[in-house]
């Protein structure tokens, strides 16, 4: 019997973790889904799991965990660029024309174990929805791939990650969504395109501040 915990609470995550699940459970593999850090940590104090998928998650995870248990991360960026918070969103701000998924080890550094799995796909001038939609593709090739070497007792081949080529993002807030008059002659339309794409619906939308403290939200832009 395999045990096989999958961790993610993002819409995103959940139709990857729901398409594994259906593709693989049989009688001798079972999946437990964790939505929660607090919830992560009481099944992982009762059982003992062959192998933690985190899909997505944001929470750090305690070293005595990583070490006792075979730990993979889906990351949405081309590792170790874009390490950290918000991956997606600073790499369409940034202007970036590919992004990607990666699989990887995890170990104690934050997006930093090496990798098992990586693909890239398109993100130039794509909105949220087909940018998640290539992720669930990918992230969901790329687990099932992970787990039949699993089944068939394959191990996993790696390569570690070249810390010279990496970058590192903090996680962005609701207040760094506003679009300030002074914008407007410091920025191209094309990066406020950019940034305005990148922040539609789940996200803290773009916003500008009006009179009297109101707020006009920009879900859909473009650009010429």
């Amino acid at each position: 019997m395999k045990n096989i915990l999958m961790c993610s609470y993002r819409d995103w995550s959940n139709s990857i973790c729901e398409r594994i699940e259906k593709k693989f459970k049989t009688d001798d593999i079972i999946f437990t889904t964790c939505n929660t850090n607090k919830k992560f940590l009481y099944l992982t104090s009762i059982i003992k799991y062959d192998i933690i998928f985190f899909i997505g998650w944001s929470s750090i995870i305690e070293e005595s965990i990583i070490k006792s248990n075979i730990c993979i991360c889906l990351h949405p960026s081309l590792l170790p660029k874009y390490r950290g918070g918000s991956p997606i969103q600073h790499q369409i701000i940034n202007g970036e024309d590919e992004s990607g998924v990666t699989l990887f080890i995890m170990d104690e550094g934050i997006d930093t174990g090496p990798i098992i799995f990586q693909k890239k796909f398109n993100i130039k001038d794509c909105n949220l929805e087909k940018v998640f939609d290539s992720i669930i593709d990918i992230g969901f090739l790329g687990c099932s791939n992970l787990i039949l070497n699993f089944i068939e007792g394959k191990p996993f081949s790696s390569i570690p990650q070249n810390n010279s080529d990496s970058s590192f993002f903090n996680r962005r807030t609701k207040y760094m969504s506003e679009i300030c008059i002074e914008d407007f002659s410091h920025y191209s339309s094309k990066q406020l395109y950019d940034k305005i794409r990148s922040l539609q619906d789940p996200y803290p939308n773009a916003f500008i501040r009006c009179k009297d403290d109101t707020i006009l939200y920009l879900t859909h832009s473009r650009y010429e």
